[in-house]
């Protein structure tokens, strides 16, 4: 735990720590989760990673989803 003291407008620091723990830069876009009274913060990178992780356990390797998509809309776009 690191104690952070809520400034005015309800700013927050996001100590360097936990920056450099999360790869934030100045500039990059955080998101903030609000889950049973805890907030949790993510990037968009990290929520990406986490979504390819949870896919990869359905597709099998070698799959490619974007190639069935294009195949799938082909085949209905015949059909129409």
């Amino acid at each position: 735990m690191i104690p952070v003291k809520m400034s005015e407008g309800g700013r927050v620091v996001i100590p360097a720590q936990i920056r450099k723990a999360l790869n934030i830069k100045e500039g990059d876009v955080v998101l903030w989760e609000l889950r049973e009274g805890e907030a949790r913060l993510t990037t968009r990178e990290a929520r990406i990673k986490r979504a390819q992780e949870i896919v990869r356990h359905y597709v099998a390797p070698g799959t490619s989803l974007v190639d069935e998509l294009i195949n799938e809309r082909r085949a209905q776009a015949q059909s129409e």
